[in-house]
C-alpha cells in the first residue's frame, strides 16, 4: 500500500536555517522511491489553527518513507528544518487499491 509523508509548517523562526535545509534535501532523495504530490503551494486552512504551508510525498509502502526519513543523508537535512521552524510530520498508510471507496 503507498503511504504519505506529510509535513505541515506551522511557523517559520530562521529563514537561514530553511535555506541550508533546502539545500541540503534534495540529495537525500537519491535512492529513494518517491513522488512530491504538495510542495508549499497556494492553500486554504478549512479546520483548525492557520499554516504557513505543507508538503505531500508520496512512497511505495511506510518501510520506504520510514527508510528515507530515518536516512543518514535526510536526518542531515532535518536538523536545519527543525532548526528553522515549528512543524508536524506524519507518515500515513493510504489504500491498497487506487479509487477505494472511503
Amino acid at each position: 500500500m503507498p503511504a504519505y509523508v506529510i509535513f505541515i509548517r506551522e511557523k517559520t523562526t530562521n529563514i537561514e536555517e530553511l535555506n541550508v535545509y533546502a539545500s541540503k534535501a534534495p540529495s537525500a532523495l537519491q535512492g529513494h522511491l518517491l513522488k512530491p504530490l504538495v510542495m508549499y503551494g497556494m492553500h486554504e486552512v478549512i479546520e483548525g489553527p492557520e499554516i504557513e504551508g505543507a508538503a505531500v510525498l508520496e512512497f511505495p509502502g511506510i518501510e520506504e518513507a520510514k527508510s528515507w526519513y530515518y536516512s543518514p543523508a535526510y536526518q542531515d537535512a532535518v536538523k536545519h528544518r527543525m532548526k528553522g521552524g515549528t512543524y508536524r510530520g506524519i507518515i500515513v498508510e493510504g489504500f491498497a487499491k487506487e479509487g477505494s471507496e472511503i
